[in-house]
C-alpha cells in the first residue's frame, strides 16, 4: 500500500515538474511542443531554397528534410508563386477591375458610372462607411466641421456649391486619388465601398 502510494506521489511530483519546467520565468523563455506549429519556416514568393538539405543540422522534420527548404518544386522560374496567366487581368474580391486612371485625369474620371446598385443597404453600408472614414474631416453632416477639418482646415462643404453638381465619378476619383489638401484613400477603401459612400454622399447628404 505504501509503495502504491509512494508510486502516486512520484508521479504527481513527476508531472507538477514537467509543467512547471514548461513554463517562462525570468530569462527562461520555457519549451515549446512541436515548436513547428509556432514558428514555420515561410515561403518567399519571388525565390526558392531548392537545397533539400538546408537546414538539416537543425530539422526536425517528418520528410527529413532540412528546416530552411520551404520550396513549391512544381512552380517555375524557381519561384514560390505563380504569375497571371497571359493577357489577364487581375481583378479585386469584389468583382472590380483595377483603378487607372491617373490623379489629374478627374474629366475623364466624371464620365465613369457607379457599378453598385443603390439599394436601401447600401446606403446603410454607405452611411457606416461615411462615418468611419470621411466624417472626421467632412463632418456627420458633410458641411466640413469635422474635428480633424477644424484643424486641417479647408475641407470642402459637400452640400455648399459647386460640390453639390459634381459627378459620381468624379467624387469616387477625389477619395481614391486625392485632390487638394485631402489626402488618397484607395489603399485604404476598396473600390466598392468607395462607391457605397458616394451613393450616400449624393443621396443623403446632397439629396439628389
Amino acid at each position: 500500500m505504501k509503495l502504491i502510494r509512494s508510486i502516486y506521489v512520484l508521479a504527481t511530483a513527476g508531472v507538477a515538474l514537467g509543467f512547471a519546467s514548461c513554463s517562462a520565468s525570468g530569462d527562461h523563455p520555457g519549451y515549446e511542443y512541436a515548436p513547428q506549429m509556432y514558428n514555420s519556416v515561410a515561403y518567399e514568393p519571388l525565390t526558392q531554397i531548392i537545397n533539400e538539405d538546408e537546414g538539416k543540422w537543425l530539422s526536425t522534420r517528418e520528410d527529413e528534410k532540412g528546416e530552411f527548404f520551404n520550396s513549391n518544386i512544381n512552380n517555375p522560374h524557381r519561384m514560390n508563386m505563380r504569375e497571371p496567366v497571359e493577357n489577364t487581368v487581375p481583378r479585386s474580391k469584389d468583382g472590380m477591375l483595377p483603378y487607372r486612371l491617373k490623379a489629374f485625369e478627374l474629366e475623364k474620371a466624371a464620365e465613369i458610372q457607379n457599378p453598385v446598385e443603390l439599394t436601401d443597404q447600401v446606403l446603410e453600408e454607405g452611411r457606416q462607411l461615411y462615418l468611419q472614414y470621411c466624417s472626421a474631416c467632412h463632418g456627420a453632416a458633410g458641411e466640413g466641421d469635422g474635428k480633424a477639418g477644424e484643424v486641417i482646415g479647408g475641407v470642402a462643404n459637400l452640400k455648399g456649391g459647386a460640390y453639390i453638381n459634381l459627378p459620381e465619378g468624379h467624387i469616387f476619383h477625389v477619395i481614391m486619388k486625392g485632390k487638394g489638401r485631402m489626402g488618397a484613400h484607395g489603399s485604404q477603401i476598396p473600390q466598392e465601398r468607395i462607391w457605397k459612400i458616394v451613393h450616400y454622399v449624393k443621396q443623403e447628404i446632397q439629396k439628389q
